[in-house]
């Protein structure tokens, strides 16, 4: 039987890092991909995980990983996984920079990595792109308007996809997570203030962690080729919708 193997981006940390272990759990080779060689390092000892350093806003570099992980043998799924948010300010008062990085990372970056190894996927004969979008995909809400934004683009990217790779061997995934506690994400997101980042989270009994998503990734890769799963929106029960979180304050 044919040993699997994945290209994870984002993997240096959070669901990016969680997927790799639970792949790698699963049998299946594993390429991961970021830009922090150290985290990624430390990964690669940790799982048996190959790694390439690439930055996934660079086209040169995404060309130069897509070569290395070529050379490595067939790849037969795609975890586009990358991305990031950045401030929570509203329209009128947004940063330009700020909304076309996170459109950068969160739409460019995962349409190159699809360009650069979309014919490989299909020459595989049983190829996976999975877009890791958001909630934020689906639905707008106050002060997350470029996070929003972009992750409606990479949402309509795998749309499109579906659309455009019908008939060939290659699922289109699309997971779309709502409240996920992860070591950097919200951090980032608030320039680094980790008291701020934590009252995103205050009174939320039990929210999404890395693990519970990468579960979820890895329950699409492992379903017969025939299964496509199209759309996983996933939340923790605690939140009903964007607005709609149940906090208990004594936590």
């Amino acid at each position: 039987m044919e040993t699997l193997r994945a290209v994870v981006t984002g993997a240096s940390s959070g669901i990016g890092a969680a997927t790799v272990r639970q792949l790698r759990e699963q049998g299946w080779d594993v390429v991961a991909v970021a830009r922090r060689e150290d985290k990624l390092k430390a990964l690669a000892e940790e799982t048996g995980a190959d790694y390439i350093v690439a930055d996934l806003t660079d086209d040169a570099a995404v060309a130069s990983m897509a070569d290395q992980v070529l050379a490595g043998g067939v790849v037969h799924s795609l975890v586009a996984n990358a991305g990031a948010a950045f401030g929570t300010d509203t329209v009128a008062e947004a940063s330009v920079d700020g909304w076309r990085d996170m459109f950068d990372i969160n739409v460019l970056g995962v349409l190159r990595v699809v360009k650069a190894l979309l014919p490989a996927l299909i020459d595989s004969g049983r190829g996976d792109i999975v877009v890791m979008s958001s909630t934020a995909g689906h639905q707008a809400y106050e002060g997350g308007g470029g996070y929003v934004a972009a992750k409606h683009g990479t949402h309509s990217m795998a749309a499109t996809l579906r659309l455009e790779l019908a008939g060939e061997p290659v699922r289109v995934i699309e997971i779309a997570p709502g409240m996920v506690a992860t070591d950097e994400f919200t951090v980032k997101r608030v320039g680094g203030d980790e008291e701020k980042a934590a009252r995103v989270y205050e009174g939320v009994e039990n929210p999404l962690t890395a693990d519970d998503v990468a579960d979820a990734v890895v329950y699409t890769l492992t379903r017969p080729h025939h299964f496509n799963v199209d759309l996983m929106v996933i939340r923790p029960i605690a939140q009903a919708a964007q607005h709609k979180v149940a906090r208990n304050r004594g936590l």
